[in-house]
């Protein structure tokens, strides 16, 4: 798929993230969860905690010369259930694994807003980033990948999913790649392997979503 193929059907890509994360995206991107960790320098024990298992809370990373920088949880993730859900004899480290180098937008309103209601997100006030995708596609194309499930979510009937679950950005038409996948899906998300650097070339608006009482 072209760059101006996923413009055509979504033309804004979304991120959602805390809204202390705002000037270390500003000054260094968005970032993966693997790249932060070596941006900041974690100790290879407690990296290890964190990239190759669930996170129930957000994880707070400080240094001088970056400041603060808030991963979101991926409390979502069971790993009892991951267990029986993956493909190609991946593990849930593997996967997480997987995830955590990767940075994933939302394709659509709904899928953004979904995420914001989710109970687990009501308390807190959300940054909500919206991002031009033609723009992001035409200098990350190559790092782009599509995802026809939440992969970040075991909630209810988890699909099943493993090496084929991202498809590069690149690889097929639309039209192919609905068809390979064997039914008609649609593209749930949009993962940026390395991340996007330069945000503000691609940011169209940030706001940010208050949370609410329970």
């Amino acid at each position: 798929m072209s760059p101006e193929d996923l413009a055509a059907k979504h033309p804004y890509l979304y991120h959602v993230t805390d809204s202390r994360n705002l000037p270390g995206i500003k000054r260094y991107g968005l970032l993966p969860t693997s790249s932060l960790l070596s941006k900041y320098e974690v100790p290879c024990a407690d990296r290890a905690e964190i990239e190759r298992r669930r996170r129930p809370d957000s994880v707070t990373l400080t240094q001088p010369d970056y400041g603060t920088a808030i991963i979101t949880d991926n409390a979502p993730l069971s790993e009892t259930k991951l267990m029986n859900c993956l493909d190609d004899g991946l593990s849930p480290g593997d996967w997480l694994a997987l995830l955590n180098q990767r940075f994933f937008f939302w394709p659509d309103e709904k899928s953004r807003e979904g995420f914001l209601n989710a109970r687990i997100n009501w308390e807190r006030d959300r940054l909500v980033l919206v991002l031009d995708t033609l723009s992001v596609a035409r200098r990350h194309g190559e790092q782009m990948e599509l995802s026809a499930i939440n992969s970040g979510s075991t909630l209810r009937r988890p699909a099943r999913r493993g090496l084929c679950t991202f498809t590069p950005l690149l690889r097929h038409d639309y039209a192919t790649w609905r068809r390979l996948r064997g039914k008609l899906d649609h593209i749930r998300e949009v993962a940026v392997v390395g991340g996007v650097d330069r945000v503000d070339d691609h940011l169209i608006e940030h706001y940010v979503a208050p949370g609410r009482a329970l």
